[in-house]
């Protein structure tokens, strides 16, 4: 809990911090605390939909948590704003996990 402590402390003085956001959510996830992961996602998600690395996260959370459909709309909305980015990369895995998930 010392990392996420030592987080949250440090998204009281910058509350939007994406980076910040973003990695608080993968701790939650490393405690199994799914649901505080998902609703920070879905948050930063919101807010800055060209944070594309949520978006493979979001969705795996999705997927073990047997929300499939939801997983899928995750999946193709990060890869509409990986292309849009130009991030081939991101692409590339958002796409493979998709198509793992849907075929």
């Amino acid at each position: 809990m010392e990392r996420i402590d030592k987080i949250k402390a440090m998204l009281v003085e910058n509350p939007v911090d994406n980076f910040l956001q973003h990695a608080l959510a993968l701790e939650y996830i490393k405690v199994g605390n799914d649901e505080a992961a998902q609703s920070l996602f879905t948050e930063l998600l919101n807010r800055d939909p060209g944070y594309i690395g949520s978006y493979y996260h979001l969705a795996k959370l999705l997927e073990r948590n047997d929300k499939t459909d939801e997983a899928i709309k995750t999946y193709q909305k990060g890869m509409e704003e990986a292309k849009k980015a130009g991030d081939n990369h991101a692409l590339g895995e958002l796409r493979g996990a998709y198509e793992e998930l849907t075929f």
